[in-house]
């Protein structure tokens, strides 16, 4: 709900605040006082593109700023604000302000879109983001709207909300065949893929297989051939050490004797002990020496045909792997793959037959919750085409005749709303065909029209401030009356609604009154608003029913229409 609007400079608006509450808030003036100032501010805080001449003349800039308080977020706005990352806490105002910066004008005299500024709650924002709330903060209906009930994209969405359509079952239904369908087309493009290249998939298989090549295997082949290589050069070296260590004559033979010589006197001094303990430190040494010259002998073993296998082997192995663009031990997991793709293959048809069967079985599921929802929606079409026609003939459309049309999707079109079309329709004259509202009815019949219908819907869930501008031009007395009847009903449903008005029937059943008055002083012109007290609106009523010349015969009119509502 709107709650207060404060405007800076714009147009012949110097300065002003103004507080708003629920229920039916009514705003009159005599004609050309700037009532269109304002819904021009306030469209600025809903996304309106901002024009230089908004800006009040010799001032630099201009700016709005609206807050908002709601009872509980609609879910509209709190996923915008959530998708913009905009926090509001619960209970919290939310404060929309938008500053504009004069730009000059072009050539040709017309208004170049001006420099602007959007802030939520102090963070900065785009005018897009700004437009992307307006339709859960404010619904505008005026005199030439092409938005709100006029478009019919969201015509459906009221309908439903009206029949009370399961559009949460519905879209379960429809995601979940989608989900379906998308699996299948995936499965058989798989298949298809695979098909293509069976023969070829084939050859490979068999080739990887005759290699069989193991995970780890051209790090081991590496290594070995890094031995053989090297058993090859020192094979001279490792023979001729092999000579020097082994028989009696052996260096660690010789030791060893020293040791068992030196044992049987070692106690006669301790130089001797000590000569004993090294002695026998340098046969474990060289015991481990001749230990390690031996697995050396066997590891660096000259095999010629030993190292021609490995490089054979690591070098199939290699090109095997440049041949499927991956690593060597990427070749095991291929071989699998490869078995894999042959047996979607092999059991394709079996697999696809019963993803075939899923898809059938969602869409089935999908067709039926849509066509529960076509029910609903025809069953509350008609009750809908019935309410709007009782509102009609106090509106003096009496002649007229609302139709909710219904059409049937092509299945091309389905989608997760169900498979119908929705678009309201009138014809304004008997025997005259039905029409998209917008295209037939004129200002004032478009604007009673759109109270009818929001009369008839009495929908939850929209904007939580609606605003009809001059919904009662051109008409009065009874129709007035009814008119403003309507709207004090509407306003009681909704929460919040304001009227511009000339019609002193719907005036008097506003529960705040405002009057837009424009004073002159020199060459400065100015628009002020100002809420009316009891006594005011009573001599603003007169005014409206009397003209310029207020008459105690005004007067007393102006209280029977008070006292009345």
């Amino acid at each position: 709900m709107l709650t207060r609007l404060s405007i800076r400079n714009i147009v012949l608006i110097e300065a002003l605040d103004l507080d708003f509450a629920r229920g039916l808030g009514v705003l009159t003036g005599e004609t050309g006082a700037g009532k269109s100032i304002l819904l021009d501010a306030l469209g600025l805080v809903l996304g309106d593109r901002a024009e230089a001449r908004l800006v009040r003349s010799g001032e630099a800039k201009a700016s709005v700023t609206a807050s908002f308080d709601f009872d509980v977020m609609p879910p509209l706005l709190a996923q915008a604000l959530d998708d913009a990352d905009l926090e509001v806490e619960p209970g919290e105002p939310l404060l929309i302000r938008r500053q504009v910066t004069a730009a000059g004008s072009g050539e040709s005299g017309k208004d170049k879109s001006a420099g602007s500024k959007a802030f939520v709650n102090d963070q900065p924002v785009s005018a897009a983001l700004l437009r992307a709330l307006a339709p859960a903060l404010v619904e505008l209906h005026g005199q030439h709207d092409d938005r709100g009930l006029v478009n019919p994209r969201g015509h459906l969405a009221l309908l439903d909300r009206y029949a009370g359509t399961d559009l949460a079952g519905l879209r379960a239904a429809y995601d979940g065949w989608a989900k379906a369908e998308a699996l299948l087309a995936e499965a058989r493009a798989e298949v298809e893929r695979a098909k293509a290249d069976e023969e070829l998939l084939r050859a490979h298989l068999a080739e990887l297989e005759t290699l069989a090549p193991e995970v780890g295997e051209e790090a081991s082949l590496a290594a070995t051939r890094i031995d053989l290589q090297k058993g090859e050069k020192l094979s001279g070296d490792l023979e001729e050490l092999r000579h020097i260590w082994e028989g009696s004559d052996s260096p660690l033979a010789n030791l060893r004797v020293a040791a068992r010589k030196l044992d049987r006197i070692a106690e006669e001094h301790e130089l001797l002990a000590e000569a004993l303990a090294a002695l026998d430190r340098a046969v474990i040494e060289a015991s481990e020496a001749e230990d390690r010259l031996e697995a050396a002998g066997h590891a660096l073993v000259h095999d010629p045909q030993a190292l021609d296998a490995a490089e054979t082997r690591l070098f199939e192995l290699r090109a095997l792997a440049r041949k499927h663009r991956c690593e060597a031990d990427g070749l095991p997991g291929l071989m699998v793959e490869m078995r894999g793709k042959l047996e979607a293959i092999e059991g394709g048809e079996a697999h696809l037959g019963g993803l075939e069967a899923a898809a059938h079985a969602a869409r089935e599921a999908y067709v039926k919750a849509a066509q529960k929802a076509s029910g609903a929606r025809a069953k509350a079409a008609k009750r809908l085409d019935r309410a709007v026609a009782v509102e009609l003939a106090p509106l003096k459309l009496d002649a007229a005749r609302f139709q909710t049309a219904l059409q049937a999707l092509p299945e091309d079109r389905w989608g997760a709303l169900g498979q119908d079309a929705c678009e309201f329709l009138i014809a304004t004259n008997p025997g005259a065909p039905f029409a998209p509202l917008v295209k037939i009815a004129s200002g004032g019949e478009l604007s009673r029209f759109i109270l009818a219908l929001k009369v008839a819907l009495a929908e939850k869930g929209g904007a939580g401030t609606i605003i009809f501008d001059e919904i009662d031009r051109g008409v009065g007395g009874a129709v007035a009356s009814a008119i403003g009847e309507r709207l004090a009903r509407l306003a009681a449903q909704e929460g919040q609604l304001l009227a511009v008005t000339h019609s002193p029937q719907v005036a008097a059943r506003g529960g705040l009154h405002y009057l837009i008055a424009k004073s002159s002083s020199g060459t400065v012109t100015k628009t002020s608003v100002v809420e009316l007290d009891p006594s005011g609106r009573q001599e603003e009523i007169a005014r409206m029913l009397s003209g310029a010349e207020i008459t105690s015969e005004a007067r007393a009119q102006a209280d029977r229409l008070l006292e009345g509502v």
